[in-house]
């Protein structure tokens, strides 16, 4: 890509001439000049100066559409030629829920990295739908999610599932009074909450309860708001966080109640008590997704085929439904 392209670009993404010219590491006055004269050869300004931070304007939109996909072809040639010159070799950029990274992700890449030790990964972390965007922008190569209405937009391989259940602090009395439905952390490890003779609990029991929520742009977040929904009541909202480990951690320091993974249950040793809601929204499939626009490299169709059977070869109920 031409050095002007990347100059605009980079003031594109950064939002500011100081920062792009920071990491680009050429001083202001020099990369000003030199957008003034791609702009001199248009015609028109690209971006608005007045505005903090800076904008596109029409023109500037076209620009970097057209250098947006002048970059993809670019990586896509690069990836395509790497696959030829050594197939051992290659990068994979997987984006990322902390919990998808944390639980999901960190037994399998180190086994991944011992067999292909020639592919670099590089993990990004933060909410789902903010890595969706990435994943359109092709600014990672995959990613994993269970929501079925951003599954139909790419190309998706089922790998896992799991079960959302309600975890409530240990001391709570609504524990004594739902004593027949609760389970423990070692009956979720040995995975009674996914036998059909399983007591399964009506949410509307815990109307008075005060709850951990995760933020917008979560699954778990609209999940929650259909259970709520469904069970006709409106939450006692404690506090709303972005990451849904957080959550599981102050449920077992008997902060309030939230919305888990099954996943999440490793050790017995926890402070909280676990409920199977009488709800499908419970059941979650994850699917690695891919831009269907890009062009796979054979470092990242190596990482799917290795979850995929990873995963074949865990012994979980849940993935065989």
């Amino acid at each position: 890509m031409q050095l002007d392209m990347q100059y605009i670009y980079e003031i594109y993404r950064s939002g500011s001439f100081s920062k792009a010219a920071e990491k680009l590491y050429i001083t202001q006055p020099a990369l000003s000049i030199a957008v003034a004269k791609v702009e001199a050869s248009i015609g028109m300004p690209l971006f608005d100066r007045s505005t903090r931070p800076v904008t596109l304007t029409q023109a500037g939109r076209i620009y970097i559409d057209a250098v947006e996909k002048a970059r993809n072809l670019e990586q896509d040639l690069e990836q395509q030629f790497a696959d030829i010159r050594d197939l051992k070799k290659g990068k994979i950029v997987i984006g990322a829920t902390h919990y998808i990274n944390s639980y999901i992700l960190a037994p399998i890449l180190k086994e991944f990295d011992e067999r292909y030790p020639g592919i670099e990964i590089e993990l990004v972390e933060s909410s789902s739908s903010e890595i969706v965007e990435l994943l359109k922008k092709r600014e990672i190569d995959v990613t994993l999610n269970c929501d079925p209405n951003i599954i139909v937009q790419f190309g998706g391989y089922p790998v896992f599932s799991d079960i959302v259940l309600l975890a409530v602090p240990q001391e709570d009395p609504i524990n004594t009074r739902l004593q027949k439905f609760r389970l423990t952390a070692e009956d979720v490890m040995r995975g009674r909450h996914l036998e059909t003779d399983c007591p399964c609990v009506s949410l509307k029991e815990f109307e008075n309860e005060e709850f951990i929520l995760l933020k917008e742009g979560n699954n778990l977040y609209e999940r929650s708001l259909k259970l709520f929904h469904e069970a006709d009541i409106e939450p006692r909202v404690k506090l709303k966080i972005s990451q849904l480990v957080t959550a599981f951690h102050l449920v077992d320091q008997g902060f309030a109640a939230a919305f888990i993974s099954d996943r999440l249950i490793q050790h017995k040793n926890l402070h909280l008590c676990c409920y199977k809601l009488d709800d499908p929204t419970i059941f979650r499939r994850f699917y690695i997704l891919l831009n269907n626009q890009r062009y796979v490299s054979n470092s990242v169709r190596a990482f799917i085929h290795y979850m995929q059977d990873a995963y074949a070869n865990v012994s979980y109920p849940a993935d065989a439904r």
